[in-house]
Order: C-alpha cells, then sequence, then structure tokens
C-alpha cells in the first residue's frame, strides 16, 4: 500500500508531500491545476523516460519519492527478497530528474537501473487509463487475470513445475546435442591414441633391456676377439697361464715334503688354477654365445625407433606412455557414457513432454470453461458503467509447443457496439473505457492481481448521472481489497471516496504553484459543491453535496 508521496521541483510543483491512506481515495481539482502532473510524478516511479521540462524552471533537479508498506504482501515480499535489495517491510522508491534530461532511480536508497525498477514497481501500482503502464494493455496479463478469475492458481502452479523440469531437460540435452559432435570427434582421437598405444605392446623396462642388447650385437665382433683371445691365453695357446701354472703347481707339491711352506704356497696356485681355468671355461661358453646377428640388430632398431616415436608424441617414458593409455581409457568410457546419458535425456523429455501436454491440455479446458462466466460477469458489470451492448470473448492462441504459462496465448477481445465485430481490447477502447474494464475485472476478480495500489485516471470520461454513480460505488467496493487512487472531475464518483485530496493551483511570487490537500468536513463539502455547480458555490449547491456524501455513505 502507498503510504506518502514525495515531490520536489517537479514541473509546477515546488514541494508537496502527501500521504494516502487504505481504501479509496480520490484526487478532484479544476481543469489545469495538476492532477495530470501528479500521474506523471507517478509515471517516473514506474519506469517512465525523463524530460528536461519535468525539471521545475530555476532548479537543478526534480525529486519523485513514494513510501509503500507492503505487510502481508507475501508474493511481493518473495520478488523483493530474489531481486537483492535491502528490504525490511517497507520499500522506499525514488527518482531524481537532472535538469539535463538525465536521471537515477534508487530503491531503498541503493542505485539501480530502470530496467530493475520498472518490474518491482509495477508489482506495487498499476495505473488504469491510456497509460503505458495500463494493464489490460499488456496481453500476457490477461491470461492471469482469466487464471485468477478461474480459481485455477493451483493448476497453474503445478503445470509451471512440470514445465520447468521440461526446460531444464531440454537445455541439458541441448547442451549435449551442441557437445556431440565434439564428443564424437574426441573419441574418435582417444580410440585411435588408445589402439596406437595398445598395439605397439609395451612393457615396463623393455627399452632399457633393448637398449644394452644392441649395444652388445653393435660390439659383437670386438667382444668375441677379446673372450677368444683371453681364452687361448689362459687355456688354449702355446704356453697358456693354466698349463704354466699346471707345472708350477706340480713342481711345488714336490717339494712340499722337504719344505711345507712351499706346499702351503702350491695349494694357493692351485687355488688360483682351478679359478681361472673357470674363467676360461665361461669364456669358451661366452664365445659360443657371442655372434653378430644383423637381422636381431635391425629388429631392435625398429622397435626402440618405434618407442622412440611414441615418446615424442605421448610421454617421455614408457611407464608414463602406459599411464597415459590407462587415462584414454577411462576417458574413452566416460564418453561412451555420455552417448547413453543423451538417450537417456531424450527419452526423459519425450516422457515429460507428453506429461507436461496432457496437464496443459486439462489446463486449457478449465480455461475456456472460466470463459464463459467471466464473460457474463464482465458484461453485466459494463452494463451498469454506461458500457452496455458490450460483448466479451478471450480469443485462446495455441503454441507449437508448451510453454510457460500453458499450450496458449489469450488475448481479450471486445467490442462495445452492438454489430461491431469483435477486436483486441487495446485497440477499440479508450482511456476511460480501458479504466472501467479493469473496475470491472476488479469488481468481478478482486484478485485477478497483486498489485496493491490501483490508480484510475479517466474511469469517469464521459459518462455521468447512474452511470458516475455506479463507477464510484464500485470504485469503494474494489477499495476494500486493494488501495484506490482515483482522478475524478464528477462529484458522484467523489461521494464514494473514503479520502478526498484536492489538487490546487496558484501563484506565488510571481510562480505558478501545485499544491495538494486532504480534504475533510467542510472543506469536503465545499470542494464537491464546485465539482457541481463551478466557480460559483450556492447554498443549494453545498445542500446538493451533502446529499451525495451522505446517500453514497448509505449505499
Amino acid at each position: 500500500m502507498l503510504l506518502n508521496l514525495s515531490i520536489t521541483n517537479f514541473a509546477i510543483i515546488d514541494r508537496l508531500e502527501v500521504q494516502f491512506d487504505a481504501g479509496f481515495n480520490v484526487l478532484t481539482g479544476e481543469t489545469g491545476a495538476g492532477k495530470s502532473i501528479i500521474l506523471d510524478a507517478f509515471g517516473l516511479l514506474l519506469g517512465d523516460r525523463a524530460r528536461p521540462d519535468l525539471v521545475r524552471a530555476g532548479s537543478d533537479e526534480a525529486t519523485v519519492e513514494a513510501l509503500f508498506d507492503l505487510a502481508g504482501q507475501d508474493d511481493i515480499l518473495k520478488i523483493f527478497a530474489e531481486s537483492g535489495f535491502p528490504f525490511e517491510g517497507e520499500l522506499v522508491l525514488r527518482r531524481v530528474v537532472q535538469a539535463g534530461g538525465r536521471s537515477r532511480a534508487y530503491i531503498n536508497g541503493r542505485l539501480a537501473t530502470l530496467s530493475q525498477l520498472q518490474p518491482l514497481s509495477e508489482q506495487l501500482v498499476a495505473v488504469c487509463g491510456q497509460h503505458e503502464h495500463q494493464v489490460l494493455l499488456q496481453r500476457n496479463a490477461h491470461l492471469e487475470i482469466l487464471d485468477r478469475f478461474g480459481g485455477l492458481d493451483e493448476q497453474v502452479r503445478v503445470y509451471r513445475e512440470l514445465y520447468r523440469r521440461r526446460l531444464s531437460l531440454v537445455r541439458q540435452l541441448e547442451g549435449l546435442e551442441a557437445t556431440e559432435r565434439e564428443r564424437q570427434q574426441r573419441l574418435d582421437f582417444l580410440r585411435h591414441q588408445f589402439d596406437e598405444i595398445g598395439a605397439a605392446q609395451l612393457s615396463p623396462g623393455e627399452e632399457e633391456s633393448l637398449a644394452a642388447e644392441r649395444l652388445l650385437l653393435q660390439n659383437a665382433e670386438r667382444l668375441g676377439i677379446i673372450a677368444g683371445g683371453g681364452y687361448e691365453a689362459l687355456y688354449d695357446g702355446d704356453g697358456a697361464v693354466c698349463e704354466i701354472l699346471g707345472r708350477l703347481t706340480a713342481n711345488l707339491q714336490s717339494v712340499a715334503t722337504v719344505d711345507p711352506e712351499l706346499g702351503v704356497l702350491a695349494e694357493t696356485v692351485q687355488r688360483s688354477l682351478y679359478e681361472l681355468e673357470d674363467v676360461s671355461s665361461q669364456l669358451r661358453s661366452y664365445i659360443g654365445r657371442i655372434a653378430f646377428e644383423p637381422e636381431r640388430l635391425e629388429v631392435i632398431e625398429e622397435r626402440l625407433s618405434t618407442l622412440t616415436r611414441l615418446k615424442r608424441k605421448y610421454a617421455s617414458t614408457v611407464s608414463e606412455i602406459l599411464a597415459l593409455q590407462d587415462a584414454f581409457g577411462r576417458e574413452i568410457s566416460e564418453l561412451e557414457n555420455a552417448g547413453e546419458t543423451l538417450d537417456k535425456l531424450v527419452e526423459g523429455l519425450a516422457a515429460l513432454t507428453e506429461q507436461t501436454r496432457c496437464f496443459g491440455e486439462e489446463l486449457s479446458a478449465a480455461r475456456r470453461q472460466a470463459v464463459g462466466p467471466l464473460a457474463k460477469m464482465l458484461v453485466d458489470e459494463l452494463s451498469d458503467l454506461a458500457m452496455s451492448g458490450a460483448s466479451f470473448e478471450v480469443a485462446f492462441d495455441p503454441l507449437n509447443q508448451p510453454g510457460h504459462d500453458g499450450l496458449e496465448k489469450v488475448e481479450f477481445m471486445i467490442s462495445l457496439n452492438p454489430g461491431e465485430p469483435l477486436m483486441p481490447l487495446a485497440r477499440v477502447a479508450s482511456g476511460g473505457e480501458l479504466s472501467r474494464l479493469m473496475l470491472a475485472l476488479k469488481r468481478i476478480a478482486p484478485e485477478a492481481d497483486s498489485v496493491p495500489t490501483v490508480i484510475f485516471d479517466e474511469v469517469d470520461a464521459g459518462i455521468g448521472g447512474a452511470a458516475a454513480t455506479a463507477v464510484g460505488s464500485k470504485l469503494r467496493s474494489v477499495s476494500r481489497t486493494s488501495q484506490i487512487l482515483c482522478v475524478t472531475h464528477l462529484p458522484q464518483v467523489a461521494a464514494f471516496a473514503d479520502h478526498h485530496h484536492r489538487v490546487m493551483k496558484s501563484e506565488v511570487g510571481g510562480r505558478t504553484l501545485a499544491t495538494m490537500a486532504c480534504l475533510t468536513g467542510d472543506e469536503r463539502v465545499r470542494e464537491m459543491a464546485r465539482m457541481l455547480g463551478g466557480a460559483q458555490v450556492t447554498a443549494q449547491s453545498l445542500l446538493h453535496a451533502k446529499e451525495l456524501i451522505s446517500n453514497s455513505t448509505a449505499v
């Protein structure tokens, strides 16, 4: 609910501060007194474009500020909680317009962009008239009004949850499909690398073993010559070492009985002889094994070349290449499973789409059932508001795919004159007619929107008499569930107000000023009398004004 409106240096307003109360608040005043300026100020808070001419001449900037109490407005409280702006039950919206036309917006003292201000402020105030913020001009609001009238909030909630889950699956699927080509390319690449390493049949330590064998083969001739020379020198050649040591051992043993010390030496020489004979045996065996095999060397060279190529391509050691192959294998498995996930998502999406569509069809049927009662009640209300002969229908425009709000868009269609075709509401209704249409909708569906404050402008345009009385009565009825602000020229409407504000224009110090005051008692009666009889207030007009107020109270 709007508690306070403060306007400074705005057009012909020097400084104006007014408090509003719950119920039906009416704004009256002579033509040109400044009522439209008050509406322009609200427009700024709703995100209208700032203009230099809004700043009072001689001032650097104009300011519009509004204080709202949102106690009990759970839907709006949730929206503001999600917006990230500080909030503690009361809310202040502020708009500052500089003389050059630039503007700033604030939400509870924090700087905000217009794109942040507008959707939040429109949750607080709705303007009914020929105005860009008129709810009925917003086609997406028609569906909400129909759903609220039909009591379909729970069905809409369930449908939207199904839609949300379906949309989540669609986005997951789109993400996977967008990367499917990349996934397949990566999978092919990994499989090639995995198979290439696997085909090499690597084993740890293989490279070191091959390098050692290659070294032997490359030096086989030299090793054979050295080993052969050693065998010949030790055992097989003329004057071989073993032959000499054998004779020396025999000689020393022959005199061991003469001198035991030489016997001990004979044993030492004999042990050396045995060891050298063993060395000779090993050399002979080595000679038998060592051979230059060019075919084997070629095989080793090719194998080592393969290992070198793989190391250059994958890692610096065979062990690291094998570890990399394991990693490739794990990634291949994950990517293959991703393909299975894609298939499961496709199946899940098909099932959820069908479920969403089925529930959406039930919601659509319920909406169509609500149209008849809505149209009848609305036409009856319009008949009281000087719009008799009007006809109303709701056009359903099916969507190709389930949408956030259902399987269709809807639009209110109306004909204001008998025999005329139904046309989109926004194309055929004037500002006053739109205001009365909104009033009628608020009457038959008070919960059609959760906006706590509704401003009616031009609701009395082109009407009078009984129709004006009906408008006033219905406005007061609606004000029991929403705070109503109404700009009117008709005393029959103003008579029903709970709170009467008068906008006045005067000249002070050679400057025009607009002010606003809350009227009670005799002041209100005199304003009503002025509205009845013009500038000349008479005893008869005063009496008539009192009767209007008294009669409206009795209704």
